[in-house]
Formats: C-alpha cells, structure tokens, sequence
C-alpha cells in the first residue's frame, strides 16, 4: 500500500478511500488488496486526460461567453 500511494504521491488512506469506492483499480488476494502497476499507470494517465478535458470545456465555454458579450 505504501508503495501505491507514493507513486501518485498521496496518502495511503487516499489509496484505501479510492480502492473501497472502486475508483482505483485493486484487487484483493486472501483480503489484501494487490495493485497492478500497468494498473495505476492506466488509472493515472487517464485522471489526467479528464483534468485536461475538464480544463478546456471550462476555457471554451468561457471563451464563448466572451464572444457572445462582445456581438452584444
């Protein structure tokens, strides 16, 4: 777990939060829960893209109200 949680650099209380509400990929083996590497690297780069994405339908839609007071 320790490890798990400083790849991303969080807590490991962040790690076992996010593994309890499914949002990170584990799986338990004998009521330990085991992370695949390939796993995380997945999870993080795709936590990432939604930031992004988050990130440019904020600005787009920012920039469009922009646009729209200007015609006004």
């Amino acid at each position: 777990m320790k490890q798990v949680a400083e790849y991303p650099k969080v807590t490991e209380r962040t790690i076992y939060r996010l593994a309890a509400a499914k949002k990170i990929p584990a799986f338990k083996v004998g009521g330990t829960l085991r992370f695949s590497l390939a796993d995380i690297d997945s999870w993080i780069k795709q936590q990432s893209m939604e930031g992004l994405d988050t990130g440019r339908d904020s600005a787009g839609e920012a920039g469009e109200q922009i646009q729209d007071r200007e015609k006004k």
